[in-house]
């Protein structure tokens, strides 16, 4: 699946926007993991700290979790 990001925005923000819509409708389930920095740098062609910043910023928004080792995992927000 190809995406096509506009460079005339923070190309993180867009990607960290496709990765919050594909938690959203289900791609990306409670619990299940988000691909790694190595993966969205791979599938969107970013450099790895692109990735390392858009999986942070969806750690900071409550997104995600990291679980050091095993990786990056929807967080379920069923209870909020």
């Amino acid at each position: 699946m190809s995406i096509d990001l506009d460079r005339t925005r923070p190309i993180w923000r867009q990607i960290a926007a496709v990765v919050v819509e594909r938690i959203e409708d289900g791609t990306y389930p409670a619990g299940s993991r988000v691909p790694s920095v190595v993966e969205l740098s791979a599938e969107f062609e970013v450099a790895a700290s692109t990735a390392q910043k858009v999986l942070g910023h969806l750690k900071s928004e409550g997104l995600v979790r990291a679980e050091i080792g095993l990786g990056t995992f929807v967080e379920d927000r069923s209870a909020d």
